[in-house]
């Protein structure tokens, strides 16, 4: 593929450029890189480093690993090191990248609206259990994540996951992300509309294209026509909600703007109306106006929310329609109330055909490959072909007749995989911490596991949705400030005032129609070793003094400091 060009396509008039260096917008002719991040992208596309890792690299091995090709380009085929075992929390912030660079690689597979073959699950199983030492996560983006890769054995993954049509094209790094889409889209009885063909045509336009391969940061997207607003949309980059325009039929609302970590702001809505069709020339629209007029001076400023907060939405959709599409939106409706409370398809559900979907959770998205060609294989023996993750880190069997549900769910369990979990199962969510995470300050998966069991052993009559996310640092990979329960990790100091793994605590945080983040109650925060006494204590003054009906986010913003603590 060809290098991105130093300036990009023009899609947008240029201004005439400034005195001064400003946020390094482009469209406003700043284009001198003002970050080393900015400097590498300009010296040579992150895309071109595939070449290098399938003619250098994976021949000479690790330490013949060009540095900027290394922390850089490389995650633009979905590559980071991992963290190097035995390194404390303590100095995570501390120490330099090549301290904390372990040899091997974290590689993510990208899934673009969650969608699987049982034939491709089969070969991100083996792969998983020849060359990632039988690792696989469930991420809360759809995708799927290996640790322990060896520089020496991408090129045989990538062939593997390429030959059933997988890939890990710009799975991470300043490109396109994966684009979330609805896991029942096409199959579920109450679906508005679905958008697996706008997913599809995005991915062909936009994905791997040199165009728009130096964005300013990530782009995440999403892409679902479910009533259930089942994707998260309030905190991508870019999101189209199914809707029922009163003149149009169905189609799509538009948002943008949303992102967490450590500065969270929710998507705001353009009030724009968007047919199917139309889908991926808005989606081009929005990402040319990120990779032109985003922020490139400062990495914590270079989200495209920013820009969005700066600008706000009316001039956001004037610049949209006046400069990238040349014509105007169509004015619509919002998205309703979601008809359901849970919105992560667990469970066995009709699909429109007649047939049944059956969703299922693996304990906070962790896997292995083994378990993986299991489902796979549990799967095609009761007549699917077809799965989906979740952006829950959940998954979903498709396609399953009314007299095999009873016998695949059967399987499902005796792989501890429930269809019917416990609250805590279904509702904690972890991101992959300490383990792996070179940004990571605490445990995260082991410690979720162990919470989950603990609750159901000390609170098994407690069923009120609930969601738990665990995050290993502040950087909120796993959504914890739009959880019930969000836990961010940092040292603390325990009763013997030694520094200990802990957590901050976000309480009340929601997604939906009433999203928000959650409280935080001044000096609130929990050891890991106090962590079950905790979250069982809260849980307890919830079911004594909640009102009929009340959920835990609402009892949380009116309950005492006293009550939460």
């Amino acid at each position: 593929m060809a290098a991105t060009p130093d300036k990009p396509a023009s899609t947008a008039p240029r201004r005439k450029p400034g005195r001064h260096r400003g946020e390094g917008q482009w469209a406003v002719g700043h284009f001198t890189p003002l970050n080393g991040n900015e400097q590498f992208k300009k010296d040579d596309d992150g895309l071109n480093v595939r070449t290098r890792i399938e003619t250098i690299y994976s021949k000479r091995g690790f330490d013949s690993i060009d540095p900027n090709d290394l922390r850089g380009r490389m995650r633009w085929w979905g590559l980071y090191t991992q963290r190097k075992p035995g390194i404390d929390g303590g100095k995570t912030a501390i120490l330099e990248p090549e301290e904390l660079d372990d040899s091997y690689f974290m590689l993510r597979v990208r899934i673009d609206g969650g969608r699987l073959t049982t034939e491709q699950l089969r070969v991100v199983g083996e792969i998983s259990q020849e060359f990632a030492r039988g690792t696989a996560d469930l991420t809360d983006r759809q995708n799927i994540q290996y640790h322990w890769i060896r520089i020496e054995d991408v090129p045989e993954i990538w062939r593997r996951l390429e030959a059933v049509g997988l890939s890990t094209t710009e799975a991470c790094g300043d490109t396109p992300r994966v684009i979330l889409g609805s896991p029942v889209a096409g199959i579920a009885e109450n679906e508005i509309v679905d958008g697996s063909s706008a997913i599809d045509e995005i991915q062909r336009r936009f994905i791997g294209n040199p165009e728009f391969s130096n964005l300013p940061r990530k782009f995440k997207s999403a892409v679902s026509g479910s009533p259930l607003l089942d994707v998260a949309h309030e905190i991508n980059d870019i999101a189209f909600v199914g809707v029922e325009h009163p003149e149009h039929g169905p189609g799509f609302d538009l948002w943008v703007g949303g992102g967490l970590s450590t500065n969270p702001k929710l998507g705001v809505r353009l009030g724009a109306w968007v047919p199917l069709e139309d889908v991926p020339d808005v989606y081009g629209g929005v990402i040319g106006i990120f990779r032109d007029y985003g922020y490139r001076r400062l990495r914590t400023r270079a989200r495209l929310k920013f820009l969005v907060a700066d600008w706000g939405a009316e001039k956001f959709r004037q610049v949209l329609e006046d400069e990238y599409l040349k014509r105007e939106l169509t004015d619509g409706p919002a998205p309703q109330q979601p008809p359901a409370v849970w919105r992560d398809h667990l469970g066995v559900h009709k699909q429109k055909d007649g047939r049944f979907y059956v969703g299922f959770a693996p304990r906070v998205g962790r896997v292995d490959g083994t378990t993986l060609t299991k489902i796979a294989e549990l799967a095609e023996a009761h007549g699917s072909g077809r799965l989906r993750t979740t952006a829950e880190q959940k998954m979903i069997v498709l396609d399953v007749a009314e007299e095999q549900v009873e016998s695949l769910v059967a399987g499902l369990e005796a792989l501890d995989l429930k269809v019917a979990p416990s609250p805590f199962r279904r509702g904690t969510m972890a991101c992959t911490g300490i383990e792996y995470c070179k940004l990571a300050i605490v445990e995260t998966k082991a410690r979720g596991a162990a919470l989950i069991d603990e609750l159901e052993r000390r609170i098994p009559d407690f069923d009120e949705p609930l969601t738990i996310n665990i995050n290993g640092c502040p950087n909120a990979c796993a959504r914890i400030q739009v959880a019930d329960i969000g836990l961010k990790g940092q040292l603390v100091l325990n009763d013997e005032g030694e520094q200990v793994e802990g957590y901050q605590v976000h309480l009340g945080g929601a997604l939906g129609l009433e999203a928000g983040f959650g409280r935080k109650v001044r000096g609130l925060k929990v050891t890991s070793a106090e962590l079950p006494d905790y979250v069982e204590r809260l849980l307890k003054r919830f079911e004594a003094e909640r009102e009929s009906g009340e959920r835990f986010a609402a009892w949380t913003a009116r309950a005492s400091e006293e009550a939460l603590s």
